[in-house]
């Protein structure tokens, strides 16, 4: 567009998919730009996973007199989707948690997120190394090699995938049974999309959050902004020794993976 080679002037629609990601990515001033070369009488539609903050500032910018569709509420009650957390009193003990989670044989497949593309590396070399069929997804992949990464855990090749919040939209596998949250995302509406890669196409799902005592604030803003509490676990032999901060406890000793029925209001999963 830039060299001249490409002409949107009569261009009658323009489509924004994942525009909260692409935003996130920093092509705000890009999508200004593709816009700028467009005809004002067109017909645009945007799809995006929220639709607050700099996203609406986009959307007012960018749209005429649009029609809003909400498919599902970001704090939407759902009950296929049971979800926990556990307390880890350090890395080596959430090590010897996600290594258990993994081997429950109600597990079907997994993602397990991390905070960063090298975390996210080095764990799946762990996992490997300990005969799980494992690969890692991250923004640092190029595009062929992501696809088959994407295609091996369509085709079930995959059992976990261990991934940043790169996967956490747009990736739609039947199969997924467990979402393990690793690290907690660092915003509290990733924690949505995260979870909602399980329990897909009204299949029941399970997702569970390894927490250590710093986190309590970031479990607290995750809570609030999808208004329900977040029950805490215990493996029996995996206890922790130090209780991270004051939660109500769950059934104490129950195995992983088979909780003793759902809290009511306590589970969901964000509609895509």
């Amino acid at each position: 567009m830039q060299s001249g080679r490409v002409d949107l002037s009569r261009l009658q629609v323009l489509v924004l998919d994942e525009a909260d990601r692409m935003l996130d990515m920093g092509f705000k001033d890009d999508l200004e730009a593709i816009v700028g070369r467009m005809p004002a009488k067109r017909q645009t539609l945007l799809f995006s996973a929220t639709l607050d903050g700099n996203i609406a500032r986009l959307a007012r910018a960018m749209l005429q007199d649009p029609v809003r569709i909400e498919i599902d509420s970001q704090n939407a009650r759902h009950e296929n989707i049971v979800q926990r957390m556990h307390f880890a009193d350090d890395m080596g003990h959430k090590n010897r948690l996600l290594n258990h989670l993994l081997r429950d044989v109600e597990m079907n497949q997994a993602i397990v997120f991390t905070a960063t593309k090298r975390s996210a590396d080095e764990l799946a070399l762990d996992l490997h190394s300990k005969g799980f069929a494992v690969a890692a997804l991250h923004g640092d992949m190029n595009q062929g090699a992501r696809t088959r990464t994407l295609q091996a855990l369509h085709r079930g090749r995959l059992r976990v995938l261990v991934a940043t919040d790169v996967a956490a939209r747009g990736i739609d596998v039947h199969g997924i049974s467990h979402v393990i949250n690793y690290d907690l995302p660092r915003q509290a509406e990733d924690y949505v999309h995260r979870i909602g890669r399980t329990g897909r196409a009204g299949r029941n799902g399970t997702a569970i959050s390894l927490v250590n005592s710093r986190e309590h604030a970031q479990v607290r803003t995750i809570e609030r902004f999808t208004s329900q509490s977040i029950p805490v676990g215990v493996i029996e032999g995996l206890e922790p020794k130090v209780r991270a901060f004051s939660r109500p406890a769950g059934p104490a000793r129950r195995p992983a993976g088979k909780p003793r029925g759902k809290p009511a209001g306590r589970s969901f999963r964000q509609g895509r």
